[in-house]
Formats: C-alpha cells, sequence, structure tokens
C-alpha cells in the first residue's frame, strides 16, 4: 500500500480538543458554500492544517473571501458565517 505524502501536518488539535483532519475539509471545488464548510477552512487555516495560499486555490475563494470569513469568526464567532445572518453581524463603520 502507498501513502501519499502531504505537505504539512495530517492532524491538528482545535482549541476545544477536536481533532481535525483534511477528510473534515469541503470537497474541492466547492460552489455552494454554508457556514459549516466555512467555518471548517476557517478552522483549517488558523490551525495550520492548510495555508491561506492552499485554501484559495482548493477552492477558487478570492484573498478577501477568505480574509472576511475569518474576520467575522473573530469577530462575531461561527454564527456570523451564515448568509442569512450577513445584517446582523455587518460592520457599520
Amino acid at each position: 500500500m502507498y501513502i501519499r505524502k502531504i505537505p504539512g501536518p495530517h492532524t491538528v488539535t482545535l482549541p476545544s480538543g477536536r481533532a481535525m483532519t483534511r477528510a473534515d475539509l469541503p470537497p474541492a471545488g466547492t460552489q455552494r458554500w454554508v457556514a459549516s464548510r466555512k467555518a471548517a477552512v476557517v478552522q483549517a487555516v488558523d490551525a495550520g492544517l492548510i495555508t491561506a495560499d492552499e485554501a484559495l486555490s482548493l477552492w477558487s475563494l478570492s484573498h478577501e473571501e477568505l480574509e472576511s470569513w475569518r474576520g467575522a469568526v473573530l469577530r462575531h464567532g461561527v454564527a456570523a458565517l451564515r448568509a442569512t445572518a450577513l445584517q446582523q453581524y455587518r460592520d457599520l463603520t
């Protein structure tokens, strides 16, 4: 059996104590982004499972899009990633 070598760690431990692997990430090329998929990408980047550049290329995201997700989670938590709650968490600056 051949095990493919991937760059970076195989598993990371999230602040909640849960282990996260690449299998927990959405499939490459995902088009429909729900809050749970966005949260998984943000957690993976923040925990060091994948790099931001890798996330941008895997899911065809823009840098601004990924940074807006990361900022929303940082300021308001995962609930801010829901499309229906966008106005509630929008910055009024």
